[in-house]
């Protein structure tokens, strides 16, 4: 099939959905109410909470929810074929990801931009409010983990990639002293300016690779960039916010929309067919790249592509306080999950373009690739093209960032630069994921604060250093360890289990909210979903432990993968007797957000 037949079907049922379903939802659901006061107008202080412009606000929150997951999990479910990713990105974006994130967001809103722990807390009780506040910090550390090995997967022993990633950091750092310090509020002035030094880095790339006394700086074997990546969450978690998370936003904005859209157009002038078969063999398990059958482990690897829970953290984080308007909801919350699912999209179409020999022996370790008697086609070609190993680097942004070169360089005035596009698209990937490394090491940071300040109240003023420093270590060294003794086969699927399992905690929550506003008979919207994602999120915690974590002895994954399970069946069934309770007081009316 056409690659380009995809992509276009996605975009079509996309706006659909976003015309008819997603207004459907705002108008007569959740009856956004343009003319009330939402917090950024009513608790306005000019910090935390401030009315935006919501083309702004949807800047902001499709850079902070599109990391990594739909750039890699795609890449990921590609062993299955490429349908199934194709129906479960499409469907699960327009009735589960995308209501998830409106829903979530307008409860966020109504509850004057509170947290999603204290949103369950007020409307499921005090219990399901502290087990969602330890499910998120757990969630938390899971998502870094997976994110931060892909980096490792992709970056090891390779000097150019190494190099042009390095250099965004103080290239961001030089940002943020420009914004702040030398021209205030040039926001303009220095994107231009880190836009032009990153396409500075990408083509000194080469020089530094070939000179070994350089590259020996740049060389680095995984454990020892699994050791680095949290050195640097750490710092950019005490870091000035201004130093180098705000600019690294600008960069990863430009970059995202910038490279998505290049997709596009390269798509539309190659026309590259897809090479992986509809439905492959690994689809009933057995897969060398994710350990499982396509159901369920289809729905935890492809995670934010579809439906996430990182985005119940950001759509009760900063973004409910800067909606100026209850009516920008629809845009924003039901808008960017669109968006973030066409994202998704691409990245299993830059995958799937690949012959299956040259995806596996990528995403394969080499022991699991040799068992499959398969032998590369291209990839010694690609390899001497893009002049870096490609065999044997699992995680997905390798195979991404090859697909996308070679979609790249079918374009005849790009032929001859295909090494060039292959480490852009390593430095766009790692950008990103970075990006959410330096995000959620601070947010950890801040609830690891909140929770021991119950304890020590000095440790909940985030102005002491000591106390920052304190907690900064504590989350790093948690999710670095995953890191440093994990792999791609063990940490991306409790990733994704532990990412699906908060949505499904979000969209049950938000069940409750809407029963309990009186609109019972609407309460499918999200019932539906989280209801489905029930047993498909257990069913993978369970053979996660005893199919891929038991065997190898990783009891530590054992561990975390039972507890997270646990606190979430509490979370449930405190709520399905919260339904239980509001349905019997056959509730007519909406009663007041308080």
């Amino acid at each position: 099939m056409n690659s380009l037949t995809i992509v276009f079907a996605a975009l079509g049922i996309f706006a659909i959905a976003y015309r008819f379903y997603g207004l459907w939802i705002g108008r007569t659901v959740l009856k956004l109410d343009p003319s009330r006061p939402t917090p950024a107008v009513a608790m306005e202080d000019g910090k935390d909470y401030h009315k935006t412009n919501r083309y702004l606000v949807f800047g902001h929150h499709f850079a902070a929810i599109a990391a990594a997951g739909p750039l890699l999990g795609p890449v990921l479910a590609a062993q299955f074929g490429y349908l199934p990713g194709t129906l479960w990105i499409i469907i699960g974006c327009v009735v589960g990801g995308a209501v998830h994130d409106m829903v979530v967001l307008y409860a966020s809103v109504r509850h004057k931009g509170k947290s999603l722990s204290l949103i369950a807390e007020a409307e499921i009780g005090k219990r399901a409010g502290l087990i969602a506040s330890f499910s998120i910090l757990f969630i938390l550390i899971l998502t870094l983990a997976g994110l931060s090995i892909a980096v490792v997967n992709a970056l090891f022993q390779s000097p150019w990639g190494t190099f042009t990633v390095a250099s965004t950091m103080p290239i961001a750092m030089l940002m943020g002293v420009y914004i702040e310090k030398i021209r205030p509020g040039d926001v303009m002035g220095a994107s231009i300016m880190g836009v032009a030094l990153l396409a500075l880095a990408i083509f000194a790339g080469p020089f530094v690779a070939d000179n070994p006394a350089i590259a020996t700086w740049f060389n680095y074997n995984k454990h020892q960039l699994a050791l680095f990546i949290p050195i640097y969450g750490f710092f950019a978690s005490v870091l000035p916010v201004w130093f180098l998370l705000c600019p690294r936003d600008y960069l990863s904005t430009y970059l995202k929309i910038g490279t998505i859209a290049a997709l596009v157009i390269g798509i539309l002038f190659v026309h590259p067919q897809l090479q992986m078969d509809s439905i492959t063999s690994f689809a009933a398990g057995g897969g060398p790249v994710i350990p499982g059958k396509v159901f369920p482990f289809l729905f935890i690897t492809i995670a934010c592509g579809a439906l996430s829970g990182f985005h119940a953290i950001i759509g009760t984080g900063t973004t409910p306080k800067m909606i100026a308007s209850e009516g920008d909801i629809l845009f924003v919350g039901y808008g960017a999950m669109l968006v973030e699912g066409f994202v998704a999209i691409m990245a299993l179409m830059a995958a799937c373009v690949l012959v299956p020999a040259d995806y596996f022996a990528i995403n394969a370790a080499p022991a699991s690739f040799a068992a499959l008697g398969m032998t590369p086609v291209h990839l010694p070609q690609l390899a001497t093209a893009v002049q870096e190993q490609l065999q044997g680097r699992p995680g997905g942004a390798v195979s991404l960032a090859v697909g996308m070169a070679y979609i790249f360089s079918g374009i005849p005035i790009f032929k001859n630069l295909t090494a060039y596009w292959y480490h852009f698209a390593i430095m766009f990937e790692a950008v990103f994921i970075l990006t959410a490394v330096d995000a959620g090491t601070r947010v950890g940071r801040y609830m690891l604060q909140e929770m021991l300040g119950k304890i020590f109240p000095k440790m909940a003023d985030t102005s002491w250093m000591p106390g920052t420093a304190l907690t900064s270590l504590i989350f790093t060294f948690s999710w670095g360890y995953l890191v440093y003794t994990g792999n791609i086969s063990t940490i991306w699927p409790i990733f994704g289990m532990a990412n699906q399992l908060l949505a499904t905690c979000a969209l049950i929550i938000g069940t409750s909210m809407i029963i309990r506003m009186g609109r019972a008979r609407y309460a499918w919207i999200t019932a539906v979903p989280g209801l489905f994602m029930v047993p498909v999120t257990m069913s993978a915690g369970y053979l996660n432990i005893v199919d891929n974590f038991y065997p190898k002895g990783l009891y530590l994954l054992c561990v975390i993968s039972a507890v997270l399970m646990l606190m979430m069946a509490l979370i449930f069934i405190d709520s399905f007797v919260r339904w239980y309770q509001l349905l019997q007081l056959d509730i007519k009316g909406e009663p007041e957000f308080t």
